[in-house]
């Protein structure tokens, strides 16, 4: 068995479309084809149900490509590893970011200060990790369970209300959730950590935020705010203090708003020196504020 049938076997599996599958690999589709007719073969059973021209992996092929990733991790984290025992190091960390933060550039700036050599590849929170699984580090706000994975707790940060300086609120020391039961939310988008946290706030104090402006990004959350068109909530570390005078940001009593940040790596998987002094750094910056 080829460890290039398997590497094969592993993208088409992913994405099962044979088509996108050479492309990627950069092969003609033929010779792709035949090679994993020659993997069924030499396995004697059919790891994919084929109709027409599409292909669907089937449980033997699931099966299979658990094994097959296991495998072709393993070989990648044994190169890895040698190369970090001939002081050869790959310098690339890979950090999977499931938590909006304006900290994330400044850790890696000081980072690279103290090793330049170091490289970032950063995994997007909305990424299918099913065609990305390979990370050395995730920053979350949420508990962040994969199996092997090992987290710690970096900071428990305050969620505050940021309201419009002329915002009827904006001269209390604080407020409870339920007096904005009326009011226009300005939010990230649906699926992000932030916004299914605040939602369920919302809901505890008794009602359904009425969202009147949706964002990709914290730093238009804090923009739609400035220029008077809504209110929202802003963590008060990771999103930044100041707002600007424009702006107010307010506690609020009721109910209990706080989020934890989180750490995951996997346990199972080998760590190269640069992504374990970057975890140390990590704690460490996290300490320090």
């Amino acid at each position: 068995m080829e460890l290039l049938s398997l590497r094969y076997f592993q993208t088409v599996a992913r994405l099962e479309n044979m088509t996108r599958a050479a492309e990627s690999l950069q092969v003609s589709q033929p010779a792709l084809s035949k090679m994993i007719g020659n993997l069924e073969k030499e396995l004697n059973v059919r790891l994919f149900d084929r109709t027409g021209k599409y292909i669907r992996l089937n449980e033997y092929g699931r099966r299979f490509l658990a094994k097959v990733d296991l495998a072709l991790q393993t070989l990648d984290d044994g190169k890895t590893e040698l190369h970090d025992m001939a002081e050869i190091p790959s310098g690339t960390v890979v950090i999977y970011i499931q938590v909006g933060s304006y900290l994330l550039p400044d850790m890696i700036t000081s980072f690279r200060k103290l090793y330049p050599e170091a490289e970032f590849k950063l995994l997007q929170h909305d990424q299918n990790l099913r065609e990305s699984p390979a990370y050395d580090l995730c920053l979350s706000s949420s508990p962040f369970r994969m199996p092997g994975n090992e987290s710690i707790a970096l900071i428990t940060e305050e969620i505050m209300l940021a309201v419009p300086s002329d915002h009827r609120l904006a001269n209390r020391k604080s407020v409870r959730l339920s007096e904005l039961s009326e009011d226009g939310f300005i939010s990230l988008k649906r699926g992000k950590q932030l916004r299914e946290m605040t939602d369920s706030l919302c809901l505890a104090a008794g009602f359904t935020p009425r969202i009147i402006y949706e964002c990709d990004e914290p730093s238009m959350v804090r923009s739609l705010v400035h220029s008077g068109l809504g209110v929202s909530f802003i963590p008060s570390i990771t999103w930044g203090g100041s707002q600007g005078s424009s702006t107010v940001l307010i506690p609020i009593e009721q109910p209990i708003s706080t989020r934890t940040i989180e750490m995951t790596w996997y346990t199972n998987r080998y760590m190269t020196q640069v992504a374990k002094k970057f975890k140390e750094f990590v704690q460490m910056y996290f300490k320090q504020l």
